[in-house]
């Protein structure tokens, strides 16, 4: 696709106010591949107001019509599907069989679910001798990261758009170019003008002045913990509404009963994917002692295999930050079982895929979260060290539980602090709430808990 100079604003792209440009580079050869307009907060608020004067009608809209709109734009991204590929495999730097079969199918699996609920979802309810009504909250603000950009786009403008919401979107800045190609979608889908609304730009600027505006009325942001309590801070000191969907260092725990084999493979695989930037993976394997050095031995081999298959991490920035943990993970005293800090290619933002053994749960690197190809394999005696183990961090976003009965892994798993976890190496499910406990999050993204979020309840007493 060729880039948009200009911000989608009010159904029509516009000149930004100001002249900075975000220099956008492909992570593989490290070439600027396009520039885009980095908005400021003159700008946000032109997009905030546009998305203000369109709430009325389209919050008035029938379900039934919001719903074909959404129906609309899941067409629209089928049909532009290999463009949406291309396009995130040269900003984010993913192979394009993943791309496919990630980056483009999940977003449009969830956008085709919001269309659905959409139409299906009861705005209304009787409790007694009340109607509870739920009604759309507003102007919503929408904060997205660049690891799946346009999954994480989707995640939050759908369901916004299902409730009767209007959208202010500012998407990460390494990812603009799947933005903007997420905006012409909108406008081919027939989306009225204003209900939709992206502004590129960068976080301290464009990102802050949208959580702080005060025609904002939810501020949605997926990224960092870090990040996540600034903008939570803002809007709470503004009494807003706020949804957040942060860090993660999830436990993979392997019972003694599991196919040691397949959980071990499966794990590594799941922290691979995507070059490890994923929130939700598994970046943390828990074997008992007996299975240990079985294991190490089966995640080492398993890595060399991702060798040639992964791509790079989305930037310089990020490259540096992984290979920094790697070192630490080194100098703390676990022992380096595949890969390492040395990047195996001398072009590109290439890290190898890396599993460190003998790692103790106080570790930096079992404590924070790395977002790169980075696994620590940790050992437990028991049944309660394991589960000491995985929840003796501050996160809680996923996890996952193996065991040769399914009854026996679903056990362990109500015991885990954690919003969601994989049975025996259960499936993605569009339709399933998202989010974390602990400061991995408030609140909740896909399905109907997601819908939800874009929703404030008013009683009318008979």
């Amino acid at each position: 696709m060729k880039a948009h100079d200009g911000l989608y604003i009010d159904g029509a792209w516009r000149p930004a106010e100001g002249r900075d440009e975000i220099e956008v580079v492909n992570p593989a050869d490290e070439q600027i591949v396009a520039r885009v307009p980095a908005g400021g907060a003159l700008d946000v608020d032109t997009a905030v107001r546009a998305a203000r004067s369109a709430l009325a009608a389209w919050a008035a809209t029938a379900p039934a019509e919001r719903a074909a709109c959404l129906t609309a734009l899941r067409d629209v991204l089928v049909a532009r599907k290999d463009e949406i590929a291309e396009t995130v495999t040269t900003e984010l730097g993913s192979p394009l069989a993943f791309s496919q079969a990630v980056h483009v199918a999940v977003p449009i699996a969830v956008a085709g679910s919001y269309a659905e609920l959409a139409a299906t979802h009861s705005f209304q309810e009787r409790v007694g001798n009340s109607t509870v009504l739920h009604e759309p909250i507003g102007v919503v603000g929408a904060i997205t990261p660049w690891n799946y950009p346009l999954h994480q786009i989707v995640a939050k403008v759908a369901p916004a758009l299902a409730a009767g919401c209007t959208v202010v979107l500012k998407p990460a800045e390494n990812t603009p170019l799947t933005a903007q190609l997420f905006a012409e979608a909108v406008y081919e889908a027939g989306v009225p003008a204003g209900v939709f609304n992206l502004v590129t730009g960068f976080g301290p600027v464009a990102g802050q002045a949208l959580a702080e505006h005060p025609g904002v009325d939810l501020v949605s942001f997926t990224g960092s913990t870090a990040v996540g309590k600034q903008i939570g801070a803002v809007a709470g000191g503004a009494v807003k509404k706020v949804a957040l969907e942060l860090g993660g260092k999830s436990a993979n725990v392997i019972l003694p009963s599991a196919d040691l084999a397949q959980a071990v493979n499966v794990g590594v695989a799941n922290v691979m994917s995507n070059s490890g930037q994923t929130c939700s993976a598994w970046t943390r394997m828990l074997v008992h002692r007996d299975q240990y050095d079985e294991a190490v031995e089966l995640a080492a081999g398993a890595a060399a295999k991702y060798g040639e298959r992964i791509g790079p991490v989305v930037s310089a920035k990020q490259q540096a930050r992984v290979r920094g943990y790697i070192e630490k993970g080194i100098a703390e005293g676990a022992r380096l079982v595949a890969g390492g800090p040395q990047p195996p290619r001398p072009r590109g933002y290439f890290v190898s895929p890396t599993v460190f053994a003998d790692v103790t749960p106080g570790m930096t690197i079992a404590q924070e979260e790395i977002f790169g190809p980075v696994l620590s394999l940790l050992r437990y005696q028991d049944e309660e060290e394991a589960l000491r183990i995985a929840n003796g961090t501050v996160y809680g976003l996923a996890g996952a539980v193996w065991a040769g009965e399914e009854a026996e892994a679903v056990a362990f798993a109500r015991r885990m602090d954690t919003g969601q976890v994989d049975i025996n190496g259960g499936r993605f499910n569009p339709l399933a709430p998202f989010g974390g406990y602990k400061q991995s999050g408030v609140g909740r993204e896909l399905g109907a808990h997601g819908l939800a979020e874009y929703l404030q309840t008013k009683s009318l007493q008979f």
